[in-house]
């Protein structure tokens, strides 16, 4: 039984994977505060990651996985308390590369501070830094938006509540704004491959092939409810971020050398089905943001 650290483990994608590893089997060790309801079948390790002493030099495990990385202290903290391990492998963030640079992003691609994305994306590059001197042989994947089960982010959920409750939806300019999603479940089943087959390439960019434009991306959430939008297109002058769940960044990673060794992922449609299973069964997980108030209150109150 293969024995599988994972940092987090009680909100989306650290959770997801706590509960994705125990149902394939892995011994997994979720280190957290134990401030939320924990994953069944897991062992705790309660702890900050900045305050754990040697309470892991005495435990080998196959896999590290560090999900909730933000900075280099993170990567830091952890890696001088861990004793030995197998693989070392972060989830950093598409979020590394300048809006600036030449798309798509390939892992080579210059990495600066994005303007969208601030000093998360800049803390993202120095966590990364801090890994590779200490684990030369580490493995890096670079996300862009992950979706699915268990998402507490306001963005499928957001246009989930415009379906259900049949709204217009005030659609960016034109709607061509493209975006790239990877499921949660493709990411787990990822870090499983490279678990088990320790590819040659260390450094990932993941995500579906194919980006898709804001309006279509709308009509599949829609469509989950067995409806279809009608849309408002919102003049760019209206701030995008007070009424729509992504900023105006198109971006585009390519993704052939998670395709060499991961090439089929789940399609859209039903990635977007399973989080709306969840989300009907889990509305009060999601941090909720005040966008009906703002379209109501300001553009759909402008329009009469």
């Amino acid at each position: 039984m293969q024995r599988i650290l994972i940092t987090g483990g009680t909100t989306f994608v650290s959770k997801y994977a706590a509960e994705y590893f125990v149902g394939q089997g892995y011994e997994v060790y979720v280190l957290n505060r134990n401030s939320k309801p924990q994953v069944a079948g897991v062992t705790l390790i309660e702890a900050d990651r900045h305050a754990l002493g040697s309470l892991l030099k005495d435990t080998y495990f196959d896999v590290v996985a560090d999900i909730t990385a933000y900075d280099a202290k993170d990567i830091i903290d952890l890696y001088d308390a861990l004793g030995s391990f197998g693989i070392y492998l972060m989830i950093s963030s598409s979020a590394v590369y300048p809006e600036y640079g030449i798309q798509p992003f390939t892992e080579e691609s210059e990495k600066a501070v994005n303007r969208f994305w601030g000093k998360y994306g800049t803390d993202k590059i120095e966590a990364e830094q801090a890994l590779l001197e200490r684990v030369p042989d580490a493995y890096i994947l670079r996300p862009p938006y992950l979706y699915g089960p268990m998402n507490n982010v306001y963005r499928e959920a957001f246009v989930f509540d415009c379906a259900k409750a049949d709204r217009i939806f005030y659609l960016p300019k034109d709607g061509e704004l493209k975006l790239q999603f990877f499921h949660v479940k493709d990411l787990c089943r990822l870090m499983e491959v490279i678990a088990e087959t320790k590819p040659a390439a260390h450094i990932l960019n993941v995500g579906n092939v194919q980006t898709i434009s804001v309006k279509d991306w709308v009509k599949k959430c829609y469509a989950c409810f067995g409806k279809v939008p009608a849309f408002v297109p919102v003049s760019e002058d209206v701030p995008q971020r007070n009424y729509f769940c992504f900023s105006d960044y198109e971006y585009y990673l390519d993704v052939k050398k998670q395709q060499e060794i991961y090439p089929e992922t789940i399609p859209l449609e039903h990635g977007l089905q399973q989080a709306t299973e969840w989300y009907l069964a889990h509305e009060d997980e999601v941090n909720k943001k005040p966008y009906f108030a703002y379209i109501d209150e300001t553009i759909a109150f402008a329009g009469r």
